[in-house]
């Protein structure tokens, strides 16, 4: 039973890194859990989350995200959180491990790329797999997607 994830009311994306495709080429991704604290899940309700300096990392065993920010909740004055602290990832052994493997070939990096509550209500990350692009490789992309765009603007008028 698929559900249409527009229709369910929990399923809201917080952030989003639009960059990412643009500069690096996305082999995999990957969603993985969270371990936030209550005032940042009150925050990331309100919309007030930014992970496009962000990258993630596999150390000691653990996946981290580093640099994101979470904007402080103002209703929690006392028992607030550090905005750009380390926060752990969830993910499963085996993907880990593929993880540690991806990253120690030449160039691939983990790039986080959406922020968002699942249908469920939990905080997940999506994070790519991902080889970083030349400046030759963004200017092909670019051409590409141009030349597709242009491809349906003939197919459309008929010339």
């Amino acid at each position: 039973m698929a559900q249409n994830k527009k229709a369910d009311p929990n399923y809201k994306v917080v952030a989003e890194n639009r960059r990412a495709r643009f500069d690096y080429a996305i082999e995999d991704d990957i969603e993985c859990g969270i371990i936030l604290q209550g005032s940042e899940v009150k925050s990331l309700r309100e919309n007030s989350a930014n992970i496009a300096e962000s990258y993630a990392a596999v150390e000691n065993g653990e996946l981290w995200l580093v640099n994101s920010y979470i904007a402080p909740y103002e209703q929690a004055k006392t028992w607030g959180h550090e905005e750009r602290r380390r926060r752990k990832l969830l993910v499963s052994k085996k993907e880990l491990a593929r993880m540690w493997n991806d990253t120690q070939r030449k160039g691939m990096t983990l790039v986080p790329m959406v922020l968002y509550f699942n249908h469920k209500g939990l905080a997940k990350l999506k994070i790519g797999i991902a080889k970083g692009k030349k400046l030759h490789d963004k200017r092909a992309t670019e051409a590409k997607r141009d030349w597709g765009r242009q491809k349906q603007r003939l197919l459309r008028h008929g010339e």
